[in-house]
């Protein structure tokens, strides 16, 4: 994985030991998951918009890559068109019941093909057909009438849609990561996985609380 500080290498033991960014937040997050009331794959997703005001909202994370991490959405819907507009977006995932966070920011891409089309077939029927049915953060007028437009859509694509072609997965491909555990008396323990492009090598720092 490249050079590391080297006082954050001799202090990385315990929870934050290891190599692999990615399979530290994969192990955090497993560990999470029988003990974390709902959705432990749950993050908060930060964007901005055209007058650089920031957006952020809970989305689900779901899928840690070897070198990135995958959620999926509307590609018309708010967040879809902030990310499209600057290629960056930011998240941070926080277990109350381990005590831990994990921040991420970095750059993004489309996931629209094969594997955008796996997890879609993966998803309940009527939540296939709700995501053809939603226009995402476009006003609406009432629930009765996104209701019929549920209706017309289960009846349009049937009991095996397709992956509509406005919906799909994107991909956060980090330049920065922080691994964060609470401590006593808010001594909070900081771990920060920084490079300065995709292909460059991770720097690690421990960091003040």
């Amino acid at each position: 994985m490249g050079m590391k500080t080297e006082c954050a290498v001799s202090e990385r033991s315990g929870i934050f030991a290891g190599d692999d960014p990615f399979a530290l937040a994969r192990s955090w997050m497993q560990e999470a998951a029988p003990n974390e009331p709902s959705d432990p794959d749950a993050i908060a997703l930060a964007t901005v918009d055209g007058d650089g005001l920031p957006n952020v909202r809970m989305v689900l994370l779901r899928e840690i890559e070897e070198a990135a991490f995958v959620f999926y959405t509307n590609y018309e819907s708010a967040k879809g068109r902030e990310v499209a507009a600057t290629g960056k977006a930011a998240f941070v995932m926080h277990w109350k019941s381990l005590k831990r966070q994990i921040r991420v920011r970095g750059l993004t891409e489309k996931e629209d093909g094969p594997q955008a089309d796996a997890y879609y077939r993966g998803r309940a029927l009527q939540s296939r057909i709700g995501a053809w049915a939603s226009r995402q953060s476009q006003p609406l007028t009432s629930r009765a009438a996104l209701m019929a437009e549920v209706a017309k859509a289960g009846v349009t694509h049937g009991v095996s849609p397709k992956r509509p072609p406005f919906w799909g997965g994107i991909r956060i491909k980090p330049l920065e990561i922080e691994f964060w555990a609470d401590g006593d008396f808010r001594l909070h323990d900081r771990f920060r996985w920084r490079r300065e492009t995709l292909a460059s090598e991770w720097d690690i720092q421990r960091l003040n609380p």
